[in-house]
């Protein structure tokens, strides 16, 4: 890589996974699409995995007793069943289609943040089958699949300190299947993925720790803002990549 290419990545990944240590989530949802800018979506999605993988075991470690447990069970079959169906789409479709759907994924979240769109009452366990698959489904194809679980689990749990350790624990069992997978599809055994991780890591590490310190400071709505508001940006990046 460039010196340009590597102080673009950091600056990046600083960005993404300080908003992942003040939320539980939304580091891939920032750094997909902004990489994807630079690096091709393949590479991208693969690396960003590793680093999401290690992030969700942090913070799943430091906030272990809030995980939710009986939350996370219900979403593991359906979002693994989802995972096999989004790397089989990464390997298998053009380039252009695959960005064009991330960018639009990414707008509708951005606008539901933005717009602060969700209700007070907590939703059925029912949903969580729709949820655990489309979120398998995304992630298995953009590393991204981080906005159908929080919209479920919104619903779910009131606690920003408990949703922020479940969400960890949830992407880091969905995570150790992704890896899985992404290896029998050749996707994770490319050197300058894993040598990528290893610069990357010391970085992503550096923000997720300013960013829970953080997190006490603000409310979930004001989170819930920021958030759309980068999204926003990024979904835009990711249609000029499109079709650039």
């Amino acid at each position: 890589m460039t010196a340009f290419e590597i102080a673009y990545a950091a600056g990046v990944l600083l960005l993404a996974y300080f908003i992942r240590g003040i939320s539980g989530f939304g580091s891939g949802l920032v750094a997909v699409p902004l990489l994807a800018l630079v690096f091709p979506l393949p590479i991208v999605v693969s690396f960003i995995l590793l680093l999401d993988f290690t992030a969700s075991l942090v913070l799943g470690g430091v906030n272990f007793r809030q995980v939710r447990w009986e939350e996370v069970r219900p979403l593991v079959p359906f979002g693994v069943i989802g995972v096999i169906l989004g790397t089989t789409l990464l390997v298998s479709l053009p380039r252009q289609p695959l960005l064009i759907g991330l960018g639009v994924f990414i707008l509708l979240f951005a606008a539901r943040s933005l717009l602060n769109l969700h209700g007070e009452k907590p939703v059925s366990r029912f949903w969580a089958m729709p949820a655990s698959l489309a979120g398998g489904t995304v992630g298995g194809m953009f590393g991204t699949g981080g906005p159908p679980y929080v919209i479920y689990l919104q619903h779910r749990l009131k606690d920003k300190g408990q949703l922020r350790a479940t969400l960890s624990g949830v992407f880091f069992l969905e995570g150790l299947f992704r890896i899985g997978t992404f290896v029998a599809a050749g996707l994770l055994v490319r050197f300058e993925i894993w040598q990528s991780f290893a610069i990357g890591l010391p970085v992503a590490l550096a923000a997720l720790y300013g960013g829970s310190h953080v997190h006490g400071g603000l409310s979930q709505a004001q989170m819930t803002r920021v958030i759309g508001a980068l999204l926003l940006l990024s979904s835009l990046s990711v249609f000029v990549k499109a079709f650039a």
